[in-house]
């Protein structure tokens, strides 16, 4: 299937997420981004994806760190995931810890208010950088790339994201509302499954 060695519970995490599972609806909106990535392979681009969302904290980076990680996984070359918000705040501590639940090894590079993660998902590859910034943050890419709307909020209020080549929606619940209560983690574990699986599947209907 790759070349790329993931870390053994990602891969048995990947190995069981269930894309039959995965309703008719939401395969209509994962759609264009299977369509968008087959162009570029097809016309052999570079791939470059930004998941946008309004504060790049929760959904925008679990999206990044799985597409990425299903790259790998499905041997898709030359594939850049970054994310980024229509305002920057931090990546929410929550997601790294059930990120490291799910395998991923990560490492905090700094103690600000927006803190810089080092996010791994094989001893060979090189690490995801995460932390939160504006989607046009110099980070990210500013030309020819896909901008991916995480959050219904941020599509609506960005209707213009500047230098991208496709503009896809794929929205998801946000588990912001859970902060605060018994259900938290169980909310963040789903919705980071919910995104794998959605991943997995897009990586693994490309030609």
């Amino acid at each position: 299937m790759n070349n790329t060695i993931l870390f053994e519970a990602i891969s048995n995490t990947i190995r069981a997420l269930e894309i039959t599972e995965i309703s008719e609806d939401r395969k209509a909106i994962l759609k264009p981004l299977i369509d968008y990535l087959n162009d570029k392979i097809k016309t052999n681009k570079s791939i470059r994806l930004n998941f946008i969302c309004t504060h790049n904290s929760r959904r925008s980076h679990l999206s990044q760190i799985w597409a990425q990680t299903m790259a790998a996984y499905y041997d898709v070359s030359n594939v850049s995931c970054y994310s980024g918000g229509t305002e920057a705040t931090a990546m929410f501590p929550k997601v790294g810890e059930i990120l490291n639940n799910q395998g991923f090894k990560i490492s905090k590079l700094s103690e600000e208010s927006n803190p810089v993660y080092s996010i791994k998902f094989s001893g060979n590859e090189p690490a995801i950088i995460a932390f939160s910034k504006q989607f046009s943050d110099e980070f990210n890419p500013a030309s020819e790339f896909a901008a991916i709307m995480t959050c219904s909020s941020a599509d609506k209020g960005c209707p213009m994201v500047f230098g991208s080549d496709k503009r896809i929606t794929i929205t998801y619940e946000d588990p912001k509302k859970s902060d605060g209560t018994p259900q938290q983690t169980e909310t963040y574990f789903n919705r980071s499954l919910q995104i794998a699986t959605e991943m997995k599947y897009v990586f693994s209907n490309l030609r």
